[in-house]
């Protein structure tokens, strides 16, 4: 998705200078993080011993940063389902309404049990940027269209989430420590790829 603009609807550009950009800016908040909440014992340098393995910085910011993105996702798909679209949009975007709510329950009870507030602090971290997001502005202005011009804005804003996603996800698999949490990552990038391979193909 690097580089290419999506035609017609609110798809955001990916360039390769905004991706490192990007990339430059999560690695400064992993080592930014606030003191846990309740911190467990450290037992090496940016681990921390917890029931089924050590989680650093990294693995933190993942999921806080996941969590609302995962959010606005399932509000965006959620404009599919009372729309006349296409049946394979309209079960594409169940699909991912469904996905994740699962995937952020089970972030959630990662960050409660690892005793770690369930959002990071925006003032703290604001110097380095952070995931990109769809505005309310943009969703709202969605949801007042109709038709085709509704259905690719959908498509187009939709992609564009799901890339998001698919960086952070890379940059867990790169650089976090906790098992379940990379393993979660690395399903959140095969499947957010195969769903803008779709959405593409739908948009003919």
């Amino acid at each position: 998705m690097a580089g290419r603009l999506i035609p017609g609807g609110a798809g955001r550009p990916r360039t390769p200078r905004a991706l490192l950009a990007l990339a430059v800016g999560l690695a400064l908040l992993a080592g930014c993080q606030g003191a846990p909440a309740a911190a467990p014992t450290p037992t090496a340098a940016g681990t921390h011993r917890v029931t089924d393995g050590p989680y650093n910085e990294t693995d933190v910011m993942f999921l806080q940063m996941m969590l609302p993105h995962h959010h606005q996702g399932i509000e965006i798909a959620g404009l599919a389902r009372d729309r006349p679209v296409r049946q394979e949009l309209k079960d594409l975007a169940a699909a991912i309404v469904v996905t994740q709510a699962a995937e952020r329950e089970t972030m959630t009870g990662w960050l409660t049990g690892w005793g770690q507030p369930l959002t990071g602090d925006p003032n703290g971290h604001a110097a380095h940027g952070g995931m990109p997001g769809t505005t309310e502005g943009e969703i709202a202005a969605l949801a007042r269209k109709s038709g085709v011009e509704f259905e690719r804005g959908l498509l187009n804003m939709l992609i564009a989430h799901q890339d998001d996603a698919i960086q952070v996800a890379r940059m867990e698999t790169n650089a976090g420590a906790d098992r379940r949490a990379r393993e979660l990552a690395a399903r959140i990038d095969q499947s957010r790829t195969a769903q803008i391979q779709q959405m593409l193909a739908l948009l003919g």
